[in-house]
């Protein structure tokens, strides 16, 4: 299973399940759908605000976006979001499951962003920081130590 479904996929399978949770398990809050609707959004777009930016870091060092292929990768980016974060799509993933479990009123679908993190961190993010390793040696290894994985 490493490396093999595409991460939004993943992160939209995620959300399914959380919705489907939120459905059937008891745990809703009751706040206005206003607030539910404001504040989700806020969240929702600050998410795809740090996916964008880990897209555009990418395009600018003219390297591959493919999660699925690592080993293509051509230049190891540390520039943009890449100085905070060595995940920024992946985090802004989890930060739209966060959103969609505001939306949805039930606190419980935190679990489903944290059963995110630790999906990707196994499937995901190792077999691609394996490639890297591979791939850039002692430059990527530098890269770890100074750049958390997530934030």
């Amino acid at each position: 299973m490493d490396n093999r479904i595409p991460p939004p996929l993943v992160a939209t399978l995620f959300g399914l399940l959380i919705w489907l949770a939120a459905s059937s398990l008891p745990g809703t809050l009751d706040l206005a759908v206003e607030w539910r609707i404001g504040l989700s959004l806020v969240v929702l777009f600050a998410g795809a605000a740090i996916c964008l930016a880990g897209l555009i870091s990418f395009r600018r060092a003219h390297t591959t976006v493919n999660p699925l292929k690592p080993k293509t990768a051509s230049a190891l980016v540390r520039s943009g979001v890449y100085r905070y974060t060595r995940n920024p799509m992946y985090l802004g993933f989890a930060t739209a499951l966060t959103a969609w479990s505001i939306y949805l009123a039930w606190p419980p679908g935190l679990l489903g962003v944290l059963g995110f993190v630790v999906y990707m961190n196994r499937f995901q993010i190792g077999p691609e920081e394996r490639a890297l390793g591979g791939l850039f040696g002692a430059d990527f290894t530098q890269y770890c130590s100074q750049v958390r994985r997530w934030l």
